[in-house]
């Protein structure tokens, strides 16, 4: 079974719960995968998760894709009016002793806010440490999963090398024919 918490990054592993190599591309088919997705990213668990919870998730991971697509300005227009129409509330946390704004879903929100909140917060953070120019979706049809490159010229295509030979070998088998 493989793990959702594959980097860390709320934003980037929700968009990624969709994986068109797989025979059935959905990664969050029923709520007990919603509950495990949640746990291992540490978004919590506050009451009961239902079938509608369920789909709006699946909502705020298209949204979220969709603010992934374009090129950086883009996002960031996309990233701005899906901020306006978000719940949020700014939360100062103690990070060592020195205090840190971080921006939060309000107290009991449901599981969707609770990600698309956190997803915000997470593209802010990628943008502040300089990777928006880097946050890339995957080039090699039909995979579109988000990723960060991480490479020092910075031209990666690709999200993983599974992306990048299956792209090469297609390009390679189009030459020749």
């Amino acid at each position: 079974m493989r793990q959702f918490a594959e980097t860390g990054i709320v934003a980037i592993d929700l968009a990624n719960t969709w994986d068109e190599y797989l025979d059935d591309p959905e990664r969050l088919p029923d709520v007990s995968e919603l509950r495990r997705f949640c746990r291992e990213l540490g978004v919590g668990e506050e009451g009961e998760i239902d079938a509608d919870d369920l789909a709006a998730v699946r909502g705020v991971r298209e949204r979220l894709r969709a603010v992934l697509t374009g090129d950086p300005p883009e996002r960031t227009r996309a990233l701005a009016r899906w901020t306006a129409e978000l719940p949020v509330r700014a939360a100062v946390l103690d990070a060592d002793g020195v205090p840190h704004l971080r921006l939060t879903a309000p107290e009991g929100a449901p599981p969707a806010e609770r990600l698309a909140v956190r997803s915000v917060a997470d593209l802010l953070d990628l943008a502040a440490s300089g990777d928006w120019e880097r946050l890339r979706l995957c080039a090699a049809h039909p995979c579109q999963d988000a990723f960060i490159d991480r490479s020092r010229p910075g031209r990666r295509q690709f999200c993983s090398t599974r992306c990048a030979n299956r792209a090469h070998a297609a390009a390679s088998r189009a030459r020749h024919r």
